[in-house]
């Protein structure tokens, strides 16, 4: 797409998106040649200007006004115009204290990853976790009264404890025990997205505890399938002008209130380290744009993360924002399983 425009026009074409980005408002010929292009005249802009308009990069409301970019410029200029830009330290060190706090807890470091890029972004952030590759390390059931017993499953990542399961009266601690140890050898060391695999074992192994059993697959069943979105700075992204039209607010709104059409956004993306949808593109809503990241430790993915804002997006630092965490949050929870 880039190789129809002349290097000229590309560097215009730049300094046009950059100058959008920053201020939001449109971008004049005068403006260009006063702040940039100093050595070449206000004419010549104006020609590349109105080329590059012809070519549908830029968008000019008024005849007299500066011009914006269009979500074509957009794309040509987040694959081959950004310039990367460095995090400061100080923004690096937030990312690593934020996890580093949560490190007793890999969960509680994943759940955070939304609210550590909105604040280092200032846009709306959103998560869809993918716990499925985990491996277990450990599952047991611990009784704790009124004929129930506490499922606790550790994988390399987090701990699962929020499931119950019911116990026949009288059954002793003695035999829920042997339960758990049947569990453990029939489990630890599989991948969660596997564990379906071992349902026949498991029911076979467990055949005196046939229910008990049925409920302990099903709740780990749930575990596997569960995609659990995580929103964060919902009203951030209304604070940037783009969102001054009330039939924008809505839009965005109805898309983070949905959190199925959220989670298809984040699951197209999964095959791509850093990926971009602008305005219109897969299901996003024509005055907004999304920039995703997966990630993952030893190969094995924990979550996808998602930027929602205004076409006119810093791309450079959000696309910043994404990689360093990535890169930290893989150093945090490999330091907290030990190194491995």
């Amino acid at each position: 797409m880039g190789a129809e425009i002349s290097e000229r026009k590309k560097k215009i074409l730049q300094i046009v998106v950059d100058e959008y980005i920053e201020t939001a408002t449109p971008v004049s010929s005068k403006a260009i040649t006063q702040k940039h292009l100093t050595e070449v005249s206000s004419a010549t802009v104006r020609s590349e200007l109105a080329a590059l308009e012809d070519q549908g990069y830029l968008i000019q409301f008024h005849t007299s006004g500066g011009r914006i970019p269009s979500p074509k410029a957009y794309r040509l200029y987040i694959d081959e115009l950004m310039e990367r830009s460095e995090l400061s330290s100080a923004e690096t060190e937030f990312i690593r204290s934020s996890f580093e706090r949560r490190a007793a807890s890999a969960e509680s470091i994943v759940r955070s990853v939304a609210d550590v890029i909105s604040e280092l972004t200032d846009y709306t952030s959103v998560a869809l976790s993918g716990q499925s590759e985990e491996t277990i390390g450990n599952i047991g059931l611990f009784p704790c009264g009124d004929s129930r017993a506490l499922l606790l499953i550790v994988t390399d990542l987090r701990i699962f404890k929020d499931s119950f399961i019911a116990l026949p009266e009288g059954m002793r601690d003695e035999e829920v025990e042997k339960m758990s140890r049947t569990l453990q050898n029939i489990f630890v060391g599989k991948r969660m997205d596997r564990a379906r695999e071992a349902e026949e074992e498991a029911m076979q192994a467990l055949a005196a505890y046939r229910q008990i059993c049925r409920e302990v697959l099903d709740a780990i069943f749930a575990y596997t399938d569960r995609r659990e979105v995580v929103l964060s700075g919902g009203s951030k992204s209304l604070l940037h002008p783009e969102y001054d039209d009330v039939g924008k607010i809505r839009t965005f709104l109805s898309l983070v209130e949905d959190e199925e059409e959220i989670g298809k956004l984040l699951s197209d993306g999964t095959s791509v380290k850093i990926g971009v949808k602008i305005g219109s593109d897969g299901g996003v809503p024509e005055d907004c744009s999304i920039v995703t990241a997966s990630y993952s430790v030893d190969g094995r993915q924990i979550g996808t993360y998602g930027v929602l804002g205004p076409v006119r997006m810093d791309y450079a630092k959000v696309v910043s924002v994404l990689e360093s965490v990535g890169d930290v949050l893989e150093k945090v929870i490999k330091n907290s399983n030990g190194g491995k």
